[in-house]
């Protein structure tokens, strides 16, 4: 037995229109919360939608909403379903692909093999419900409309979701040996950015700079350069 009722928002519309339960045990009843069924009552949600009778669906009985009525603090039961569905037995194989989406496969696979090459092409499979000659045709850009694919996220294509997806790529990731050649790039440490070089040296006598030899040299300099000037 399920613990809401079939079509829950549509059954608190029925329940908002045709009884006199408080807000709370429609809530409590339909598992939505109290201001979403205030909100149905002022006709600021669920517009357009069509309230579904649950006596007749066989959810609730008359009696059991006149007891609700009468006692504002009495919570309404589910009644348990007359038909007992046999448990279905899980499918093993390739993932179904509706007719509509077969053909933007490619594109996922594309978006699959750029956006994360460490998956591999059972993991593909599974996401998208291809097989292994058309992911390899989409990899070495062999497949027949190769020049107009266009990479597209399976999730926003339908194909997979995100939990999906996400779960695939978790795998992807551990089952990647890490290279023991690479530890990442990392910083420099501060004494070697700020060391100073052994060979700079720590600073100039005054006996180095002499200002009277500086301007000498100079002039000496320039009388050269004029007498090559007139010869």
């Amino acid at each position: 037995m399920s613990n809401a009722p079939l079509m829950p928002k549509a059954t608190a519309v029925w329940l908002v229109d045709n009884t006199a339960l408080t807000f709370d045990q429609i809530a409590d009843f339909t598992k939505m919360h109290p201001l979403e069924v205030r909100a149905i009552a002022d006709g600021d949600a669920a517009q357009g939608i069509k309230g579904m009778d649950p006596i007749s669906t066989g959810q609730l009985t008359r009696e059991e909403i006149e007891k609700a009525e009468r006692d504002p603090n009495y919570r309404l039961r589910l009644q348990e379903s007359k038909v007992v569905l046999p448990p279905q037995p899980k499918r093993k194989g390739p993932r179904y692909t509706p007719v509509s989406r077969r053909h933007e496969r490619p594109s996922a696979i594309l978006w699959l093999v750029r956006n994360h090459p460490e998956l591999k092409d059972a993991q593909i499979m599974r996401l998208v419900g291809t097989t292994k000659t058309t992911i390899a045709s989409v990899r070495d850009r062999t497949h027949w409309n190769a020049q107009t694919l266009t990479p597209m996220d399976p999730v926003t294509l339908g194909l997979c979701s995100q939990i999906e997806l996400d779960f695939e790529v978790q795998r992807a990731a551990k089952e990647k040996p890490l290279d023991a050649n690479y530890s990442g790039a990392t910083l420099l440490p501060a004494s070697e950015t700020t060391r100073k070089d052994e060979y700079e040296p720590a600073g100039r006598d005054e006996d180095d700079l002499n200002v009277d030899a500086v301007f000498a040299k100079l002039k000496t300099i320039g009388g050269k350069k004029q007498d090559e000037d007139e010869e």
